[in-house]
């Protein structure tokens, strides 16, 4: 069952969840950072990369609402585990930033 709209919206300010955002950012960063420069779009990809690592709070805070309206955190809200929160920040990430 989704979130309501309350729900929602207490989850995008909660300081824990945008620090699980957060080192979900940083993990992608690094595997961008260590990509082959052949990957579609690399340069992109690595500028973002180099941005979210040196400003990383910041990225979080950004992300931190459309991830919360990822269809499996909104089924999961904060008990979403790790991996799968992985997966909505990069989907989010490459849908929307890069």
């Amino acid at each position: 069952m989704a979130l309501t709209y309350a729900q929602s919206a207490t989850l995008m300010k909660d300081p824990s969840f945008i620090d699980r955002v957060k080192v979900a950012v940083l993990k992608f960063a690094n595997f961008i950072q260590n990509e082959a420069n052949t990957v579609a779009q690399h340069h992109a990809r690595l500028r973002w990369a180099e941005q979210a690592t040196i400003g990383p709070d910041s990225v979080a805070q950004t992300l931190a609402q459309p991830v919360v309206m990822d269809a499996q955190v909104q089924t999961d809200g904060s008990a979403i585990t790790d991996a799968n929160l992985q997966t909505s920040v990069e989907t989010v990430i490459n849908n929307s930033f890069i």
